[in-house]
């Protein structure tokens, strides 16, 4: 679907000797999709500002098309799944002119008390942000807990 909002372009130092977006580079576009789905999930500036943070403990990325110098990015995010210390975001990132998926990538963050660096539990408006945001698509590759 063309028309979404450009998030970000490819920046010729994200391009590699091939021509194209290096697979390093997906991950910082991932991480600006992340930053952009913060506010709606009450995460962010003022999460820190609770003494609370996310860190991200696992990722994943697949590659569906490449993208080249100066392409626009838009970026799709949704909330997979949660629990009182977890939470699995995936994103798809798309050309945004032209509507084709150029990559997904999946992220398993915890709540981390900044104060102590320790696993904490997310605030109940932070789980009721997450259960509003949630949608019923099965994770690709990641799992809140590892079988």
């Amino acid at each position: 679907m063309a028309g979404r909002d450009v998030l970000c372009r490819v920046k010729p130092e994200w391009v590699d000797h091939y021509g194209h977006m290096n697979l390093a580079y997906y991950l910082v576009a991932f991480d600006l999709a992340t930053d952009a789905l913060w506010p709606a999930l009450h995460l962010g500036e003022r999460f820190r500002a609770r003494g609370l943070g996310t860190f991200a403990v696992e990722s994943w990325q697949g590659y569906a098309r490449e993208v080249l110098l100066d392409a626009p990015l838009a970026a799709e995010s949704a909330v997979l799944a949660f629990d009182a210390k977890r939470l699995l975001v995936g994103h798809r990132l798309f050309h945004a002119q032209e509507g084709w998926l150029s990559a997904e990538n999946e992220v398993l963050f915890l709540c981390v008390d900044l104060a102590t660096r320790r696993v904490a539990a997310w605030p109940e408006d932070v789980l009721a942000a997450f259960a509003s945001a949630k949608v019923d698509a099965a994770p690709k590759r990641l799992a809140l807990k590892r079988n």
